[in-house]
């Protein structure tokens, strides 16, 4: 006797590997190299990390700012906030920073991550996602 997740199995599996061959072969020639798309999903693991969303999104509201204030504005730690500095100026997010004394300026240095920035902010404005695995039960 067949359970029902073996049903659904089967009814998710393809009996034909490929129904349209020249889409697919056009998909296929059109896909970026594998090194574009590591790096590609480098930018999203970058801002999936709530933090550093936090301190990137402080830079696009506040424009250049001090760690000092970065850290406030996101509500972390110094450190926590110049660490996360490091990983986005490695990744020329953000630019080198501008010092003033012993104070350093950091401001962001790539203008498809405001893209990127401003679209998921207005995305989450009109949509709320379904997050079943955060659901309280």
């Amino acid at each position: 006797m067949s359970s029902r997740s073996d049903i659904v199995a089967s009814l998710d599996a393809c009996g034909i590997r490929v129904v349209d061959g020249e889409r697919v072969a056009a998909v296929r020639d059109a896909m970026p190299a594998d090194s574009d798309i590591a790096q590609a999903a480098d930018v999203f693991a970058l801002l999936g990390d709530p933090n550093r969303l936090r301190l990137l999104v402080a830079l696009l509201a506040g424009g250049e700012m001090c760690v000092c204030d970065l850290a406030a504005s996101a509500g972390m730690s110094e450190s926590a906030t110049s660490h996360a500095v490091r990983w986005l100026r490695a990744h020329r997010i953000v630019a080198p920073p501008r010092r003033q004394g012993r104070m350093m300026y950091y401001r962001l240095d790539d203008a498809h991550v405001r893209l990127l920035l401003g679209l998921a902010l207005t995305h989450t404005q009109h949509t709320e996602a379904l997050h079943p695995e955060r659901d309280e039960r």
